[in-house]
C-alpha cells in the first residue's frame, strides 16, 4: 500500500513537474513567426522583419508601449511619444520603421537594420514624407533612445505597480500574464536596462556633444558592447550611411567599407552590425548567417533613389565636366572607395581615435569564438578616411563623414564660410543647395543644434571645388543630382 500510494505521488510530482516546465516554456521561450505582412515583400522585411534581436535585446512589448506615457519628460522636446526620436513611422504601422515585433513568450520589442538605415524626405513642408529604404536614418536620435530606455530604468516610477497601472489602461492581461509582468518581467527589465548603463557611460559625459539626430559613435558602441574594453577618451560621431546598391565596393581592388575603411568588405559590416543589434552571439547561427546573406544580397543590389524634382539638362551637362575635372579624381575612379589619407582630405580626426588594430583584433575574434566567418575588421592600423561613391548623395546629407556641413552647396564654400550653427534632422530638402534644410522656425524645432566649434564636429577640411563661380557651383549640383 505504501509502494503504491509513493508511486502515486511520484508520478503526480512528475506531471507537476512537466506542467511547471511546459508553463515555463510557454510563457517565456516559445517562439511563434511574425505575421506574414512582415515579409510580403523584400522591403517590408527589411523594415519590419526580425533578425534575432528580440531575445537578448529585446523590451517586453506592453512595457516598451507604456513608457513614453510614464516618463514623457525623458524624452527629447517636441511631439509625444516615440515620435520625438525622429523615428521613422509610416502611417498605420504598429511601430516605427526598424522596431520588430516578436513572441518570444511574449510579445518583445527588438530592432533590426532599418532603424539606422531608412531615410524620409519631403519636396515641401506640407506633404507626407517619402520613405527611402536603405538610406541613412538622419532624422533617427540614437542617443537620445539610448538614454531614454536608462533614464526610466533608473528612475523610483520604474516599479511594478506604476507600470502596471499604464498597461492595464491599455490592454487586458490574463491574471497569471499580470502576475509574471509585476514579479518577474518587469524586474528583469529593469535590471537588464540598468546593466547597461556602464557601458554607455560614455553617452553621459558632459564634456562630450550629444550626437544629433542622424549620427552615431559606431566604433566605440562596438569597443564597449563588443569587446567590452574600458571606457577611454575617445569621441567620433559619424553620419549614419546609406546601404544601398553594395555591390559597387569591389574588395579584389582595393576598396574598404565603413568611413574609415576599417571592415574589409559588406558581408563582415552587415554581419557585425546584426550581432550589435542582438547584444549577444545568436542562439541558432544558421538562422543568423541567413539573415546576413539575404540583407548582403538584397541590399547588394538594391539601386539608390532617383532625385525627386525635377533637373535642368543642360546645366547638368556642364556640371558633368566641371565634375569631372574637379570631383572624379575621388569619387570616380581607381580611389574610389579606397582610404584617403587624413592629411591630405583634412577632415575631423575623431572618428579615427575611436579604434585601432588591437580593437579590430578583439573583435575578429570575439566572432571566431561564435563559430561565425567573415573577411572581418582590418587589423592594422588606420589614418584616413574613404573617398565615397556618390550615388544618391542628394539624400546624404549632412554632408563629411561626421555630418559637419548641411548642404552640397555649403561644402563647396571654404571653410571660413561655411555655417558654424545648423539643426540636423528636418526631412525638407533644399532643392537650391542639396541637402536638408537647416534653418529656420520647423528646423529649429524638429531637429537638433549642431556646432562645428564642438568637439567632434569640425567642419574642416575636403576643399574641393570652392574655387569655381557661382554659376559652376550650380551647375556641378545639378550634376550632382542626378548621381
Amino acid at each position: 500500500m505504501r509502494g503504491g500510494a509513493l508511486s502515486v505521488l511520484l508520478t503526480l510530482l512528475l506531471i507537476g513537474a512537466a506542467l511547471l516546465a511546459f508553463v515555463g516554456w510557454y510563457k517565456f521561450f516559445r517562439e511563434e513567426p511574425q505575421p506574414a505582412w512582415a515579409f510580403a515583400t523584400p522591403e517590408m522585411r527589411f523594415k519590419y522583419g526580425s533578425i534575432g534581436a528580440e531575445q537578448a535585446a529585446g523590451i517586453p512589448y506592453w512595457i516598451f508601449y507604456v513608457l513614453p506615457r510614464l516618463f514623457p519628460e525623458k524624452l527629447p522636446p517636441g511631439p509625444g511619444g516615440y515620435v520625438a526620436l525622429g523615428v521613422p513611422w509610416e502611417q498605420g504601422q504598429e511601430l516605427p520603421v526598424g522596431f520588430t515585433k516578436k513572441t518570444i513568450g511574449f510579445p518583445r520589442v527588438g530592432n533590426n537594420c532599418a532603424v539606422c538605415h531608412t531615410a524620409t524626405y519631403r519636396t515641401k513642408p506640407d506633404e507626407n514624407p517619402t520613405f527611402v529604404t536603405a538610406g541613412p536614418g538622419h532624422t533617427t536620435d540614437v542617443e537620445a533612445f539610448f538614454r531614454f530606455l536608462i533614464d526610466c530604468a533608473k528612475d523610483s516610477r520604474f516599479n511594478a505597480d506604476n507600470l502596471m497601472a499604464e498597461i492595464n489602461l491599455v490592454t487586458d492581461l490574463s491574471w497569471f500574464d499580470k502576475l509574471l509582468y509585476r514579479f518577474l518581467i518587469i524586474p528583469f527589465t529593469q535590471r537588464a536596462l540598468l546593466d547597461r548603463e556602464v557601458q554607455f557611460a560614455w553617452i553621459y559625459r558632459p564634456d562630450f556633444p550629444e550626437w544629433g539626430r542622424g549620427r552615431d559613435d559606431a566604433m566605440n558602441l562596438t569597443k564597449y558592447f563588443m569587446i567590452k574594453v574600458p571606457m577611454d577618451d575617445s569621441f567620433g560621431p559619424t553620419d549614419m550611411p546609406s546601404v544601398w546598391n553594395l555591390n559597387k565596393y569591389k574588395p579584389e581592388q582595393g576598396m574598404f567599407l565603413n568611413l574609415a575603411g576599417d571592415s574589409h568588405d559588406a558581408y563582415s559590416v552587415i554581419m557585425d552590425s546584426a550581432l550589435g543589434l542582438l547584444g549577444a552571439p545568436p542562439k541558432r547561427p544558421q538562422e543568423f548567417v541567413a539573415q546576413v546573406e539575404w540583407l548582403h544580397e538584397y541590399l547588394g543590389a538594391l539601386p539608390a533613389p532617383s532625385y525627386p524634382l525635377p533637373i535642368v539638362a543642360e546645366a547638368a551637362a556642364r556640371g558633368h565636366a566641371l565634375f569631372g575635372q574637379h570631383c572624379a579624381s575621388c569619387h570616380a575612379s581607381a580611389r574610389t572607395g579606397t582610404r584617403i589619407p587624413a592629411a591630405e582630405v583634412g577632415t575631423d580626426r575623431g572618428r579615427l581615435g575611436t579604434w585601432n588594430k588591437e580593437a579590430a583584433m578583439a573583435a575578429n575574434k570575439v566572432v571566431r569564438k561564435m563559430g561565425l566567418e567573415r573577411k572581418g575588421l582590418v587589423e592594422e592600423s588606420i589614418d584616413g578616411y574613404i573617398a565615397a561613391f556618390l550615388d544618391g548623395i542628394w539624400l546624404r546629407g549632412p554632408y563629411l563623414h561626421n555630418g559637419s556641413v548641411p548642404t552640397l552647396r555649403d561644402l563647396l564654400e571654404p571653410v571660413a564660410a561655411r555655417p558654424k550653427l545648423f539643426y540636423r534632422g528636418y526631412d525638407v530638402l533644399d532643392a537650391e543647395k542639396v541637402g536638408f534644410v537647416g534653418t529656420g522656425p520647423e528646423a529649429e524645432r524638429v531637429g537638433t543644434r549642431f556646432d562645428v566649434g564642438q568637439r567632434g564636429n569640425s567642419n574642416y577640411g575636403h576643399e574641393y571645388g570652392v574655387d569655381l563661380s557661382t554659376a559652376e557651383k550650380q551647375d556641378l549640383l545639378e550634376y550632382l543630382k542626378t548621381l
